[in-house]
């Protein structure tokens, strides 16, 4: 047999590249949050996008680290998740004052 017979696997098709971009999707929407009239109309969803955005933006800077996906992408996520969190804390904060 001539060669090598293992096959080497590709990096780029790695479900780690996509958490920067999944986390900016998700980023994106739990920003929305942080306008009052859509806040209310989709606290439920800001929320869990919000969670969802900071936790797959961490996964994503760790995988970036690492040479699997981009960093910039996951740090975004995780800002606007962040961003969409402190927003809807802030405003029941404020409600409850």
């Amino acid at each position: 047999m001539s060669g090598n017979s293992s096959a080497r696997r590709d990096d780029s098709d790695s479900p780690a590249v996509a958490l920067g971009p999944l986390s900016v999707v998700l980023g994106a929407f739990a920003a929305a949050g942080f306008w009052p009239t859509l806040m209310f109309l989709l606290f439920p969803w800001s929320l869990i996008a919000g969670g969802l955005a900071v936790t797959f933006g961490a996964m994503g800077i760790y995988y970036a680290d690492r040479g699997l996906g981009r960093l910039w992408t996951a740090v975004v996520g995780l800002v606007l998740g962040t961003t969409g969190l402190t927003s809807l804390f802030l405003y029941f904060v404020m409600l409850s004052a």
